[in-house]
């Protein structure tokens, strides 16, 4: 039996798509800083750390990789501390994780700045935190960074169709959303390195923080308004 369509669906899939933007766009930044790591891709992370057991490491990128290994797992930690619900809801804390997401962004770019691949490490935090907002948010249907889960829906949902078993066409269309955002911000992530360096960073810290700052403002406004206003 297909499965009900979430509620706020547009606002639901715009706003994955935009935070699977952001994670591209973040994911191709820190891969062309010092470091050469990336913030969101976890699992290479963990593939690289792994090769050093046979392999020399003589840049010395394995204290690094561990630390944004466990910056995201802090991130994710963070956002689960924050939020107490796994579906959308207007009126939860979304706000002010987003903004300490963009103060992190800020952080990064602060540290690549001086050339100091340490930058990936607030990087890393914010990707997790954001990851695990999304994820929250959507009852774990949404993961903004998880390029292969996103791949591997894809391939589920088409298996089905095949198969004649009953696809969920909202989930197509949100797979599609977060697949396309996600390659659509690696493409300018790409592109803004190559203008600005590791500045790019600034795009989305000011994106992300402007969205949680005006979140958080607009629920400021909705608790002072006058009950049946």
């Amino acid at each position: 039996m297909p499965n009900a369509r979430p509620d706020h669906f547009a606002l639901f899939t715009f706003g994955g798509a935009l935070l699977a933007m952001s994670a591209g766009f973040v994911n191709a930044v820190t891969l062309l800083a010092p470091g050469h790591l990336t913030a969101t891709h976890v699992t290479g992370t963990t593939t690289r750390v792994a090769l050093t057991v046979f392999e020399p490491d003589p840049a010395l990128r394995l204290p690094l990789a561990l630390g944004a290994m466990l910056a995201f797992v802090l991130g994710a930690a963070v956002s689960g501390a924050v939020l107490d619900s796994t579906r959308l809801a207007l009126g939860r804390r979304y706000g002010v994780l987003l903004a300490l997401e963009g103060g992190l962004f800020v952080a990064a770019a602060q540290l690549f700045g001086r050339g100091d691949a340490l930058g990936l490490l607030p990087a890393a935090l914010a990707s997790g935190l954001q990851n695990a907002i999304a994820t929250q948010y959507s009852g774990a249907v949404v993961r903004t960074t998880h390029v292969t889960g996103i791949a591997t829906d894809l391939g589920i949902a088409l298996g089905k169709a095949i198969g004649r078993r009953g696809v969920d066409s909202w989930r197509v269309v949100l797979y599609l959303a977060l697949f396309g955002g996600f390659g659509a911000g690696a493409v300018l992530g790409g592109g803004a390195f190559h203008a600005w360096g590791t500045d790019a960073l600034y795009l989305p810290a000011a994106s992300v923080g402007a969205v949680g700052a005006g979140y958080w403002l607009w629920r400021q406004m909705l608790r002072a308004a006058p009950r049946g206003s």
